[in-house]
């Protein structure tokens, strides 16, 4: 079985943090336990929680306001956590500064931001990812390999969801329109950036949804259809928390994602010839294969990450800008 590299032995990087919510807490963490990678900085516009940040997570500067830290010498990278609705302005600030940029996902709003963050990055010479940890994780590598292998034959279907109860909260970020809040976007860019690495861009894509009072999606169900017999069949909701499994079916066989299937967890693969196999690797956090990643290619020379590239990023976005169409989602100022 083929195996994903230590994160360890990614050469170092100096990482400045973009926001200092939740997500960069756990982004910081990986960091400072599983690289060699220096948390240098973080940025915040609110001083109290970028010092409450910077003691927590061993960090020695602390910057008030994003300008002064995209213009930190000793900052290489910038990690953006702020909401889906500042990626963009956000990520051009990084590049604009010649820093290399790893940006939470959902990547923008919309395919038209993501194409004007690349197209910076492209004029910039600098280094840009999405920040979808799951396609560097161990079990989805070896996922592919399973599936590279024939061992569950040609895919016929693809099922994945994700889910999680969230209190209404008209101020909060996911029900927030001008936050770009909603299911699809915080939740569904799990299942629908799955079914891509899995199965490729959708010919056709079919959605049914039901908004929120503030009239962001509170639920999608969507239908990526690939040729006469590959469909795949997602699920997101704010409403409920469901299995946020994964599962693989083809002519040969089946693999079966144990919840939560976007994190480090297991895989059952069960053959129609009654073989068994079962594939388990779970270890904390997760974040610090994609910062490894970052590392990686930047001391590469290289401007994307192959296994997260750019065109990977915009088919997702175009994907999910068909839904929240389809769906009747439009945010503020699009």
């Amino acid at each position: 079985m083929a195996r994903t590299e230590d994160p360890r032995t990614a050469p170092p990087i100096r990482w400045g943090i973009l926001g200092a919510g939740g997500i960069a807490a756990q982004f910081a963490s990986a960091v400072n336990q599983f690289t060699r990678a220096q948390l240098v900085a973080v940025g915040s516009r609110n001083k109290d929680r970028a010092e409450r940040f910077a003691t927590a997570h061993g960090i020695p500067t602390v910057h008030v306001g994003y300008q002064r830290l995209v213009e930190d010498e000793r900052v290489d990278a910038i990690y953006v956590a702020t909401p889906h609705s500042e990626h963009r302005e956000h990520a051009l600030l990084a590049i604009r500064a010649g820093k290399h940029v790893l940006v939470e996902k959902a990547f923008t709003r919309n395919v038209a931001e993501a194409r004007e963050v690349l197209d910076a990055a492209r004029e910039a010479g600098v280094f840009v990812m999405e920040a979808m940890w799951t396609r560097f994780l161990p079990h989805v590598a070896a996922l592919h390999q399973v599936i590279e292998a024939g061992e569950i034959g040609e895919i016929v279907s693809l099922a994945a969801d994700h889910g999680q109860f969230m209190a209404f909260d008209p101020h909060s970020r996911l029900f927030d329109p001008t936050l770009a809040g909603g299911a699809l976007l915080d939740l569904g860019v799990y299942p629908v950036a799955f079914a891509h690495d899995v199965l490729g861009v959708p010919d056709t894509v079919t959605a049914v949804g039901t908004l929120t009072e503030t009239k962001v999606d509170g639920q999608v169900s969507i239908v990526l259809g690939y040729g006469e017999r590959r469909q795949a069949t997602l699920h997101t909701t704010l409403w409920a928390k469901t299995p946020t499994t994964a599962a693989i079916a083809g002519t040969e066989g089946r693999v079966f994602v144990e919840g939560e299937f976007y994190r480090p967890t297991s895989f059952r693969l069960e053959r129609r010839d009654g073989r068994v196999w079962t594939f388990d690797q779970r270890y904390a956090n997760g974040l610090q294969y994609e910062a490894a990643e970052v590392a990686r290619r930047v001391a590469a020379g290289d401007h994307e990450s192959e296994r997260m590239s750019w065109q990977g990023t915009l088919d997702v976005m175009t994907t999910m800008d068909e839904v929240r169409r389809q769906v009747g989602v439009v945010y503020p100022g699009e």
